[in-house]
């Protein structure tokens, strides 16, 4: 059994586990009382299954705000469905699903738009390519704009300008449809994330070779890119950008070697005797940020070794159960890091839930003592997984 499978099929308890201490007088109604229940969260699953096919089908016949109105109703289906079976693995597939199309949908009536507005599109094919928790298909219920364009060459001035204006466009009907603007600028409107594939070319290997000024933003820029996924448009080009891209990161190692040790160097909500460290002071005293201290470090260093190892998946459970299929991780790690994934991930959700309800007012930290003693020792275990990780980089990399 992969990692996947084993996290994502749990034994269920057997009814007789359950019974075993009933009297025979309490196991009617106890019965009665669990059919019940189950036959109304199913008419709840399958209500909510019918609106989302409903939604979704919409989509082709929708713009502008309405766009907006139904990716909010999206969101609140998965919410509700998040509450009642906390399934990582669906609301991660269900929201890149609907927003893949919905960004499909933008992305063609911004081309139509264009098109009444007598721009002339230029003889190339292009392509819209996701990055961040898109690009890995890791959507959770809030979310922000990381995407580029790639387009042919052989363009013109006048080509480049047509894709600076869609670019433009795109982001703001992509705002309009729900999709919050890139606080770190990862849009196409930013002349970085914006290229014809030579242009690509080149600003690639201007990385991988040192030939850029700021090292560092660019090695992250680079660290991005490693989860480049087609997202609308040309398919084939979109996949040989994300080749070149994953090609040269494997054969320009020192570049490797550099994003391993900044993989490492990741800091864990662990203090001492691995107790879970929280803020001392200030606003957010006796919390963590679940993302930046438990998460990202964890989805970084799966990234690494995945990279390192030319596996070309982008989702981190995938990742994880390739990299235990060829051998990096024992199945036993494997399974850990898969629970340790899904762990971070449930709490990230949960928090953003608080965040969207108006219970908490940022959607990243967590009072870990306001958590279950069960759920509070899960999250340390999952550090302490991602730790053991950070070696194994550490150790592979010869980083001193």
């Amino acid at each position: 059994m992969s990692a996947t499978t084993h996290a994502l099929s749990p034994q269920l308890p057997d009814l007789t586990d359950i019974t075993r201490y009933c009297q025979v007088a309490d196991i009617e109604p106890f019965l009665q009382m669990l059919s019940k229940a189950i036959t109304s969260d199913y008419s709840r699953i399958i209500d909510w299954k019918g609106k989302k096919e409903q939604l979704i089908a919409s989509i082709a016949q929708t713009q502008g705000t309405g766009l907006k109105t139904i990716h909010e109703n999206l969101n609140q289906i998965e919410l509700e469905c998040f509450l009642l079976i906390p399934s990582v693995h669906e609301l991660h597939a269900s929201c890149t699903e609907y927003r893949d199309i919905l960004s499909s949908r933008v992305l063609n009536t911004v081309i139509a738009e264009m098109d009444a507005a007598g721009f002339v599109r230029p003889a190339v094919p292009f392509a819209l390519i996701s990055m961040g928790s898109d690009g890995r298909e890791e959507q959770t219920l809030i979310t922000d704009q990381d995407n580029l364009i790639v387009y042919g060459d052989g363009c013109d001035e006048a080509a480049d300008h047509y894709f600076s204006e869609l670019s433009t466009r795109l982001v703001d009907r992509l705002e309009e449809a729900g999709f919050m603007r890139c606080t770190g600028d990862i849009m196409p409107t930013n002349p970085i994330w914006r290229g014809s594939f030579s242009q690509w070319r080149k600003r690639l290997f201007s990385i991988v070779r040192y030939e850029v000024e700021d090292i560092g933003k660019n090695v992250m820029n680079l660290i991005v890119l490693s989860d480049a996924r087609y997202v609308a448009g040309d398919r084939e080009l979109a996949t040989e950008l994300i080749d070149m891209i994953r090609t040269m990161e494997r054969d320009y190692f020192q570049v490797l070697w550099g994003m391993a040790k900044a993989a490492t160097e990741m800091k864990l909500a662990l203090g001492f005797m691995k107790r879970i460290w929280t803020e001392g002071s200030g606003e957010h005293k006796g919390e963590f940020n679940v993302k930046l201290l438990a998460w990202a470090p964890l989805v970084m260093n799966v990234r690494i070794l995945a990279i390192n190892q030319s596996i070309p998946a982008t989702s981190t459970l995938e990742r994880i159960s390739l990299l235990e299929a060829e051998g990096s991780f024992s199945a036993s790690f494997a399974r850990d890091l898969v629970d340790a994934y899904h762990v971070l991930t449930k709490q990230r959700i949960l928090i953003q839930i608080k965040s969207l309800k108006g219970i908490q007012k940022d959607s990243h930290h967590l009072n870990p003592y306001q958590l279950s003693s069960t759920e509070r020792e899960q999250m340390r275990q999952a550090m302490i997984r991602i730790e053991e990780l950070q070696k194994i980089i550490h150790a592979n990399f010869h980083i001193v």
